[in-house]
């Protein structure tokens, strides 16, 4: 059975952030960090070479695939910051997310060019909504 790519490893999360070109960029980073911690209660982990992670969930598919993956977590990419918000696969917040100003949405990744385009109490709520839900699907074993 193939392992998931994308795995916590023990690389330093603010080396990869300090590495991050845009100086702009490198500083939501930080902010994103911080709120993440905030909202989560979880200590940042970095998740393959570049996601930043905040917690985990385990999971098993009928296949008998199963892995680690985390809850939520971000990544500073050239184009854009990616938000990842594994809820928002299975729930629906289009209210919300009609309310966080500037972004595009996928099933489970938000878009966003900076941390100015968005409203940051917006995205809290969005990070925490997320991050209970997995929390409550997904009970730590």
């Amino acid at each position: 059975m193939a392992e998931n790519k994308t795995q916590a490893t023990d690389a330093s999360v603010d080396k990869f952030i300090e590495a991050v070109e845009s100086p702009k960029k490198r500083e939501d980073a930080y902010a994103l960090k911080k709120m993440m911690e905030e909202v989560t209660g979880e200590k940042a982990v970095m998740w393959g070479p570049s996601i930043v992670g905040f917690g985990q969930y385990h999971y098993k598919y009928d296949s008998g695939r199963e892995g680690d993956f985390l809850i939520v977590g971000f990544s500073p990419r050239k184009a854009s910051i990616s938000v990842y918000l594994l809820g928002c696969m299975e729930n629906n917040f289009d209210e919300l997310l009609s309310k966080l100003g500037k972004h595009k949405m996928s099933v489970s990744c938000l878009y966003i060019n900076k941390l100015t385009d968005i409203n940051e109490s917006v995205l809290r709520e969005l990070i925490k909504k997320s991050y209970d839900f997995m929390k409550e699907k997904y009970p730590s074993r």
